[in-house]
């Protein structure tokens, strides 16, 4: 099993431990419900190194993820990130990712369950001059999450990031070493994403979470858990839940980051589903403190009419909320269905997505 750098970190903080798409990753540390209101309220720090980070290299890098990509690459400028899907041919789902313009090359952010599937799609796909490099085990992702993350950053880094725009990003020196700083997150919540060495990792986590106490603004690290129920809340889409093989971009409510107007792979099944959908990922709110897990079925009239994709015990709105794929017909917000929940029935409304926004910064 893999550890990412900050293994020792994550012990020495009391986190349990758990096997994740092939990583040993901190579930939880104190609670998650606890580490769920911090990183709403405060600022909390993830490790998300079991991320893959790759980089695409040579001249025809642009063409190459323009082909692969349904956003728009070739518009992109220097310093900015986009998120982006990568399909098959049938329009099936192969990962959601961000790609990053660099000085020189691109990079890339993919899921961990998904990094050597892709490497092997890429890879019979690559042009002789392109070059891409798996840099995910040479280097370590944290993100900074909370309405207090870029205040706090500020003070701490030795870049300045409060005019750092969302979706873009910086890239520093320290010891030698380049490192870069992303405005993105996985959380609802405003933050940041840094990218180091991983041989500098554990001694910069240790200084951040110290000098972070010492000008009184704790950051605490949160685990998978927390991040999950924080990502739910935001209506945030995981892979293997409202992203997967089995359907494509539309299908998934994820149409703004489809450009139709260009050419990609799986561009012309893309196009056609979105004149007439199907079915949706669509958002519910469930009566009574039952969860509506991943594969339960979901019923109108009797007739099962959709899926659960993921559900929880929403934490700040203190609900049951999921999200699930739904025949296009009854995706209306207000419409009533039901939950088959291991043989018992839950009641439950389509409600509009995100189930939560934060707060505009004043």
């Amino acid at each position: 099993m893999l550890k990412t750098a900050l293994h020792d970190f994550h012990r020495g903080a009391g986190a349990k431990l758990v096997d994740f798409a092939g990583w040993e990753m901190p579930v939880v540390y104190s609670g998650i419900i606890e580490e769920h209101h911090y990183t709403r309220e405060h600022c909390s720090i993830f490790d998300v190194s079991h991320m893959g980070r790759l980089e695409f290299r040579g001249g025809s890098a642009e063409a190459f993820l323009e082909k692969l990509c349904t956003r728009r690459i070739g518009d992109m400028k220097l310093g900015q990130s986009r998120y982006s899907h990568v399909c098959r041919e049938d329009g099936g789902i192969l990962d959601d990712v961000i790609v990053s313009k660099h000085d020189g090359y691109f990079g890339m952010v993919v899921n961990a369950s998904n990094r050597e599937k892709l490497l092997g799609w890429f890879g019979k796909r690559r042009p002789a001059d392109l070059e891409i490099r798996d840099l995910t085990l040479e280097t370590v992702m944290v993100a900074v999450q909370g309405p207090e993350a870029i205040d706090t950053m500020q003070r701490l880094l030795p870049l300045p990031v409060n005019d750092l725009k969302r979706y873009h990003f910086k890239t520093g020196e320290v010891m030698g070493a380049v490192y870069t700083i992303f405005r993105s997150g996985y959380t609802g919540e405003d933050g940041l994403e840094i990218v180091i060495p991983a041989r500098l990792a554990p001694a910069a986590m240790q200084l951040l979470i110290a000098n972070a106490e010492e000008i009184g603004r704790p950051i605490k690290p949160a685990g998978l858990g927390a991040r999950d129920t924080l990502r739910m809340e935001a209506a945030m889409p995981l892979y293997g839940h409202e992203l997967t093989e089995d359907w494509d971009s539309i299908t998934a409510g994820q149409t703004w980051c489809v450009d139709l107007t260009k050419e990609f792979i799986g561009q012309p099944v893309l196009a056609k589903v979105k004149q007439s959908p199907r079915r949706q990922v669509a958002g519910f709110s469930l009566e009574g403190k039952r969860i509506a897990r991943q594969g339960a079925k979901i019923l109108s009239s009797g007739r099962e009419v959709g899926v659960v994709t993921s559900g929880t015990q929403s934490p700040t709105l203190n609900k049951v909320i999921a999200m699930g794929l739904l025949d296009a017909p009854l995706c209306t917000p207000g419409t009533r269905v039901e939950f088959d929940l291991r043989g018992t029935a839950a009641s439950g409304v389509v409600t509009p997505l995100p189930f939560y926004k934060r707060a505009k910064a004043s």
